[in-house]
């Protein structure tokens, strides 16, 4: 969880300099701290590890290694970053293969300059922040509600919603699936956006309310 009394510290990851300097200064302009500029996609994650940033603003096209691939990693590995996406592109295989892979924010280069420091702050709270040309579509397929279908929860989300409803502990879920607990807590936040709840209150009631987990 970030601390409301610092400065937010962030890790640039785009291949041209030019949008990496109209970004930065956006966030300096706002008070945040860039701890670091990557050109490419393994550099991001070198910069993550050794920077430990509250968030990551991470280009889609990177060289060397994907944004997809870099989102990847970082949830296989527990990091506690979160990722706010820039792309260029709305397609939906994009935007829903990020998200999946633990994106907490997506937002389209087209968007005002501004809108970056909105982005950021939404998305270290680790609540999900979508550019709003695309945040209706996409929240109705993240939330489940197209087509009247309920919530379509991954597996591992589905089991991780019986252990909430079971009442175990971060940690007791962390040891139940084999993973490190600052991935659970990941996991949960993740969940929780997903469900558009905000305490384990709330997702044991939406659990049966819409009977999914028995």
């Amino acid at each position: 969880m970030t601390n409301p009394n610092k400065p937010l510290r962030v890790v640039l990851a785009d291949d041209h300099p030019i949008v990496r300097a109209g970004i930065r200064a956006e966030l300096e302009a706002a008070g945040m701290i860039v701890a670091g500029e990557a050109t490419d996609g393994a550099q991001a994650l070198q910069l993550t590890e050794a920077l430990q940033p509250d968030v990551l603003v991470l280009d889609v096209e990177m060289p060397v290694v994907s944004g997809l691939d870099v989102c990847r990693r970082l949830q296989e590995a527990g990091a506690a970053v979160h990722v706010l996406v820039l792309s260029a592109y709305d397609h939906a295989a994009y935007v829903y293969g990020l998200l999946e892979a633990g994106a907490h924010g997506y937002l389209l280069k087209d968007e005002a300059p501004d809108t970056i420091v909105q982005a950021v702050i939404a998305t270290a709270t680790g609540a999900l922040w979508l550019s709003p040309s695309i945040a209706g579509r996409v929240r109705q397929r993240v939330l489940g509600q197209e087509a009247g279908d309920v919530t379509a929860l991954t597996q591992r989300e589905t089991e991780l919603l019986r252990h909430i409803v079971a009442g175990s502990t971060n940690a007791e879920i962390a040891k139940a699936l084999q993973v490190r607990e600052q991935t659970i807590k990941n996991y949960v936040s993740r969940l929780y956006a997903k469900l558009g709840v905000h305490s384990r209150v709330e997702a044991v009631t939406w659990a049966a309310q819409h009977r999914r987990v028995v």
